[in-house]
């Protein structure tokens, strides 16, 4: 009959395991940190009687950091390194908290207990990272055999003020008027290649990283298409030690046609990294990419960042901070697909352009951004019907 007490605010269960043939010495298996006294004794039931049955699985003693460790190795030879980057991020949360804890100690509980407490400082989004990676290495533990049960079985997503998120993605990006704005800053104002890096990303809705992969090779002047094929990683910012990784996507391989305006910035630009490229041919590092600094290498992310700070500060002097948008590198996407929204343009081909996977997506995230877009949707629809309408007065 296993024993159940209450223990440092939890409960515990200690079954008794028989004698051990190999030490002749009575054993016991003891877990806690269930969250009520129900909860441990139906754990404690399910492991009598696996005892009974011969199919208990002895749990591992290895801690949670030792369990990352050997996780990670396993999937670093699965996935881009990207990838790889991104789950080793999330997984600092779950370190934090549990690094030198036994894998056996951490329940549905004490999981859940964790995972309610970082939703009171993380977005949804975060969130669903960082369990989709526990999700991740405790199924890995569990299909090794390495603890009995998933902690991650059964967890409950915390609610989440949504409103607050939705209200932050609302102002990440740029109206019509303030994109006009910005880009005749960018054009009087802007370092060498700003105004042509800006145009771009708002005119195509290119992520950061796609548009810093694009080769002369990728561009079709003839018929105003540019051909995605790669993106730029580059995660220490050293401009000589990058990589160019497949799309975020298999949607993420796309040809999408660009206006003239643009494309003919993007000749003109090409024009004048020739000159650069016989002025400092004794240093220029060349290999056909478009957007890039003096020596030939692409333009890290974070200085594209910090060109964009630089022009939004001279945007916003006259604004109050608290009235200012948060406007990032990626902002530029947002502000492409609110716009083609606000010009009537199918989601389904908003979805081709912008390279998402899942029609969803565009369907979900981008479809209230503008302030404008209920309001012409309905008078789109009472223009069309303006006819009928006279007619029934």
């Amino acid at each position: 009959m296993a024993s159940i007490r209450k223990k440092n605010g939890s409960w515990e269960y200690i079954v008794s395991a028989g004698k051990n043939p190999a030490t002749g010495k009575y054993e016991k298996i003891t877990k806690s940190g269930f969250r009520t006294k129900t909860e441990a004794k139906e754990a404690a039931r399910r492991v009598e009687e696996e005892l009974k049955q011969g199919t208990y699985i002895k749990e591992s003693k290895m801690t949670f950091g030792e369990l990352f460790q050997e996780w990670l190795a396993y999937y670093e030879k699965r996935v881009k390194i990207s990838s790889v980057r991104a789950r080793s991020i999330a997984a600092k949360r779950l370190l934090d908290e549990w690094e030198y804890h036994p894998i056996s100690d951490i329940t549905l509980a004490t999981y859940q207990k964790h995972m309610d407490k970082l939703s009171e400082d993380f977005s949804a989004n975060y969130i669903d990272s960082i369990h989709s990676t526990a999700r991740m290495i405790f199924t890995y533990a569990e299909k090794h055999k390495f603890i009995r049960e998933n902690p991650t079985d059964f967890f409950e997503k915390p609610r989440i003020l949504k409103d607050k998120e939705v209200e932050n993605k609302l102002d990440n990006f740029l109206e019509r008027e303030e994109l006009m704005k910005f880009l005749s800053i960018a054009k009087e104002e802007g370092l060498r290649g700003d105004f042509v890096i800006f145009a771009t990303l708002a005119y195509s809705g290119l992520r950061v990283g796609e548009l810093l992969a694009l080769k002369e090779s990728n561009i079709n002047f003839k018929t105003n298409e540019i051909s995605v094929q790669h993106t730029y990683y580059n995660p220490n910012n050293n401009k000589k030690e990058f990589s160019l990784l497949s799309p975020k996507t298999d949607g993420s391989r796309r040809t999408l046609e660009l206006d003239s305006f643009v494309m003919n910035l993007i000749r003109e630009h090409i024009k004048q990294i020739k000159v650069e490229k016989m002025e400092n041919r004794k240093i220029y590092n060349d290999q056909g990419f478009i957007f890039v600094d003096v020596e030939g290498y692409p333009m890290p992310i974070k200085s594209v960042s910090l060109r964009l700070q630089r022009l939004m500060k001279i945007m916003y002097k006259d604004v109050d901070q608290d009235k200012r948008k948060h406007i990032t590198p990626h902002s530029f996407r947002h502000t492409n697909i609110s716009l083609m929204i606000e010009s009537g343009i199918p989601v389904n081909e908003i979805q081709r352009r912008v390279g998402h996977k899942d029609i969803n997506t565009t369907l979900n995230i981008y479809t209230h951004m503008t302030k404008h877009t209920k309001d012409q949707s309905a008078n789109l629809f009472s223009k069309h019907l303006s006819e009928l309408t006279e007619k029934l007065r």
